[in-house]
């Protein structure tokens, strides 16, 4: 009993609520996560119309998106040392009004280079935010409640990129660019007032703060200018190297190689550290370990799908921006339905078997996609989103609670750190690979394709015959209307490789998310077993 007490008690000096409800505190920091996370993917949906707006190529206005992917990563690993340094509140406040600030400036950018330097700064601040939430919730709430507070979290962190391109598409078709960043401003300020009267920074954190600096600052420059050349490079690698034609440009290699050195000298230098500015140790623990590799894996989905799904109807199936959003609007009610029931779950059942049901849910609803037909309906693309969002909170409740199991509380700030590395290395890994095998693929069943057209065959003659007698009524020429004809197949085989690659990224996914299945299983009961002897 008195070890419980005394537990519970170290929780309270740790928690961020004081007197106040800890729900109310949850409600709270998840404004600015929803803001931040729904920026993203409304950023992506407006792309093109930033760049006409900005008389800017498509490859140059790719920047938009890489400059803010590379300065969150590189913000979001140190975040954890940041906090123990300025406070936990002070730094959350201080990502937030950075990020609301940059979106206004976003908005008012008069050139892309403009506009670019106002996203990094846009990143630094939304990077910071994610990590610092998280570490609020596993303070505030005691171990037992902790699931249903990250599924209200998850609601913002999942749930917005849903919906994300249906309000960026309804934005961007009916206003301008310019007010998918205004329309954080309101928001941002909103969230401020709230963290600064609601929310505590605990005694424990400003004591140990105290402490910390007591003996004098202690910066490790040589890990943070480690980590923010690997992951910045890495990012860079991942975002532009299908565009680049990966390691034919020596663009792609050099920023490979920094990556690769910077990594390799990293792990030892933040090993042999004092004060390292990224705990590492945390890696040696299996549960944590593998909850890294299962946030990867629900990043990887989750951002690659979100991205490819609008993309596919788009350009295969003529979709409006808006219209394509709301397609995936049913996946976004599915994960508010499914969000709670996942918390209650979590408080019964253990995480190793949540997980393997999340992504047993995830190889199916992928596999439900590899039957993707040519003249696939909207209602088609909406259920298939909705079962895919199933699974979803089965996966990242569990896996955030788990990833906290076990930790001393001094080591909450890391763990979310590195949690939150996880899931958007993750989302970058997996948008890199389904984006170079969609572009692989296409070019290998356009060639299979291509190879079935022979001039001499019957059915090909008589297809072509039979476009020519359509194109002939409108008035052309027999040698124009030939031309078409010769088209429009051109055109129908090109659609049919692109399909048919879709297909094929969504049969990986499945395959993956299948055998990962045993990995949570074999791997976290171990951890369990042996944790359950230490106890006795």
């Amino acid at each position: 009993m008195s070890e419980h007490g005394s537990s519970a008690e170290h929780q309270q000096t740790r928690s961020a609520a004081g007197d106040r409800s800890p729900w109310l505190i949850a409600v709270v920091v998840s404004i600015a996560t929803f803001m931040q996370v729904l920026d993203t993917s409304i950023a992506n949906v407006a792309l093109r119309h930033i760049a006409g707006s900005l008389a800017a190529g498509i490859d140059e206005s790719t920047w938009i998106i890489t400059t803010y992917l590379v300065a969150s990563a590189v913000i979001v690993p140190i975040s954890a040392w940041l906090m123990s340094v300025i406070g936990r509140k002070r730094f959350y406040m201080l990502c937030v009004a950075l990020f609301t600030a940059s979106s206004l400036l976003c908005g008012l950018a008069p050139s892309l280079g403009m506009l670019i330097f106002f996203r990094v700064l846009q990143g630094l601040g939304g990077g910071g935010m994610v990590p610092s939430e998280q570490a609020i919730l596993a303070d505030t709430f005691p171990p037992e409640r902790r699931a249903q507070a990250f599924a209200l979290y998850g609601i913002a962190v999942i749930v917005a990129p849903t919906i994300g391109p249906t309000i960026g598409g309804w934005i961007t078709d009916n206003w301008s660019w310019h007010w998918i960043f205004f329309v954080n401003v309101p928001i941002g300020i909103v969230s401020l007032v709230l963290v600064q009267w609601l929310v505590v920074e605990p005694q424990a954190l400003e004591r140990e703060r105290r402490e910390q600096l007591a003996g004098g600052l202690h910066i490790d420059w040589g890990g943070i200018i480690l980590v923010g050349v690997w992951l910045g490079c890495l990012e860079i690698v991942l975002d532009k190297g299908q565009r680049e034609d990966w390691f034919q440009s020596n663009f792609i290699i050099g920023f490979a190689m920094a990556s690769a050195i910077a990594f390799v000298l990293f792990v030892p230098w933040e090993l042999t550290r004092r004060a390292p500015i990224i705990d590492l140790t945390l890696m040696a623990k299996p549960q944590f370990a593998v909850s890294f590799i299962m946030m990867m894996m629900v990043g990887a989905t989750m951002f690659s799908s979100t991205q490819l799904l609008p993309q596919l109807l788009q350009e295969n199936f003529a979709y409006t921006a808006t219209l394509s959003g709301l397609a995936l609007m049913l996946g976004g009610v599915t994960m508010l339905l499914m969000m709670p029931i996942a918390a209650q779950a979590t408080s019964l059942v253990q995480p190793k078997y949540l997980m393997a049901f999340g992504l047993l849910i995830l190889a199916l609803a992928m596999w439900h996609l590899t039957s993707l037909p040519p003249d696939a309906s909207f209602g088609f693309f909406s259920w298939a989103r909705a079962y895919q969002m199933i699974g979803m909170p089965f996966l990242f409740v569990p896996i955030t609670t788990a990833s906290y199991a076990d930790l001393p509380p001094e080591k909450t700030n890391q763990a979310s750190a590195l949690i939150n590395v996880a899931r958007n290395l993750g989302g970058s890994i997996g948008v890199s690979m389904a984006v170079t095998m969609l572009a692989q693929r296409a070019q290998f069943h356009q060639s299979r394709l291509v190879d079935h057209l022979v001039p001499s065959s019957p059915l090909h003659q008589e297809a072509l015959r039979d476009m020519a007698a359509r194109f002939a009524p409108e008035g052309v020429s027999v040698a124009d209307a030939q031309r078409r004809a010769y088209g429009w197949l051109a055109q129908q085989v090109q659609a049919q490789a692109s399909l048919l690659s879709y297909i094929d990224v969504f049969w990986s996914f499945a395959v993956v998310a299948g055998l990962l299945i045993p990995v949570a299983l074999v791997l976290l009961r171990s951890v369990k077993h042996r944790g359950a002897q230490v106890a006795h």
